[in-house]
């Protein structure tokens, strides 16, 4: 059976009925304010007036209101408007001798309306129209130089208050189309911000437990072995394997945590970055070379300054990374680290005499490559110096932690 067809119904009616709404709503006001037009033109045909003056009688009230029934729709065809009230206007100066207005309002609004929303090759023309109109009008009138600049006045600023309205409007639209490109970007931004902490998160997660599942399956095919050869080491490896295991969850506890609010453990205090540092090489070190590899470990120069935390995480996780390759996949018997400081930048480098390299599609050498390409440096595997083994060079430039502020005392 087919799907009902009421649900795209439905789709397509909200944007109609909002349409419709707004015209409405446009509609309205344009009565209203025509009606509001309508109510000042009539108080000269009922208030008393002297018996001197011209009869206020029904045909120059008709043809009064002819002048602003066009009002009505001084949106849709502004310079139509305009022309429709100026002719009713000029008729009704020409051909009946009314009650004079105060002010001739529904000119004035039609100006204003052409002004505020008809483009420039229509408003000129027409207002350029209207001012000539001006002077054959306060001829048939009075005449009085007077009355010919207060004319001119008050259409200019109708026609003034009309342009200021349209540039506040383009100006609130500027504003608010600026304001939306912003929250575009700031939304595109904040997404792909998400979509760069999952990566980080993700090659952080694939360290920890790669290296500490890759080290616990080691020893624990070790131990049974050594249970039955040498029974001290088989107590060394369960000894590692459960080091070990802590020790992941503990990190994995720290990482985890920055995903909940506040940060871990829901300690407003505790740092959003759980990163390892160098201090923490050592045990790293003692732990893999539990499983019966011997690892060298030594380092070269004295670094310039303090290191970023930055830093310290990549090294750390950089000599992870190799380490949890030499037991997944090198065989090796023995491996160096070697840390080299220079005056602008640290070598790392991890040697292992084994197999070589091979032609594994894991991740790591791929997260090894992100880590070092954010800070600027460069990676460099292959086989060893002699052909034989794998050899991981890391180059890191060096960039000193920040200097804590120091506040100044205050002056008494």
């Amino acid at each position: 059976m087919n799907a009902p067809r009421a649900p795209a119904a439905r789709t397509w009616w909200p944007g109609v009925a909002a349409r419709l709404h707004g015209r409405a709503g446009t509609w309205g006001v344009d009565l209203g304010i025509a009606l509001l037009v309508q109510a000042a033109v009539t108080i000269p045909f009922v208030v008393p007036r002297a018996a001197s003056l011209p009869p206020a009688d029904w045909p120059a009230y008709g043809l009064t209101s002819l002048s602003v029934l066009p009002l009505v729709w001084r949106r849709r065809a502004p310079v139509t408007v305009l022309l429709a009230v100026l002719a009713a206007q000029v008729l009704y100066e020409v051909t009946w001798d009314g009650p004079g207005q105060t002010l001739p309002y529904p000119a004035l609004l039609a100006v204003y309306t052409v002004a505020a929303l008809s483009p420039a090759r229509r408003r000129l023309p027409t207002a350029a129209l209207t001012l000539v109109l001006i002077f054959p009008s306060v001829a048939l009138n009075s005449g009085e130089a007077r009355e010919l600049l207060f004319s001119l006045l008050v259409f200019g600023a109708a026609y003034g208050f009309g342009r200021l309205t349209r540039i506040r409007q383009d100006y609130t639209a500027a504003v608010e189309d600026r304001a939306a490109q912003l929250e575009r970007a700031n939304r595109i931004e904040a997404e792909q911000a998400t979509a760069r902490e999952r990566a980080r998160i993700a090659r952080e997660m694939h360290d920890i437990l790669s290296h500490a599942v890759s080290i616990m399956i080691v020893q624990a095919e070790a131990g049974p072995v050594a249970v039955r050869t040498a029974p001290e080491r088989a107590e060394a490896a369960f000894d590692a394997i459960s080091e070990t295991g802590r020790d992941a969850m503990v990190q994995l506890r720290r990482m985890l945590g920055v995903l909940r609010e506040g940060g871990p453990a829901g300690d407003p205090s505790a740092p959003l970055h759980p990163q390892p540092s160098l201090t923490e090489l050592p045990a790293l070190v003692e732990r893999v070379a539990a499983g019966g590899i011997d690892i060298g470990y030594e380092t070269v120069g004295r670094p310039p300054g303090p290191l970023s935390l930055d830093t310290e995480a990549t090294v750390y996780r950089v000599v992870q990374e190799a380490l949890t390759n030499v037991v997944k996949h090198a065989a090796a018997g023995s491996v160096l680290i070697r840390l080299e400081y220079g005056p602008d930048a640290l070598a790392v480098t991890v040697t292992d005499d084994g197999r070589g390299p091979g032609d594994s599609t894991g991740h790591g050498l791929v997260g090894v490559r992100e880590r070092v390409a954010a800070h600027g440096g460069t990676v460099t595997a292959g086989p060893g110096p002699e052909g034989g083994g794998f050899r991981l060079a890391v180059r890191l430039p060096l960039a000193p932690a920040p200097a804590p502020l120091v506040r100044s005392p205050r002056r008494s």
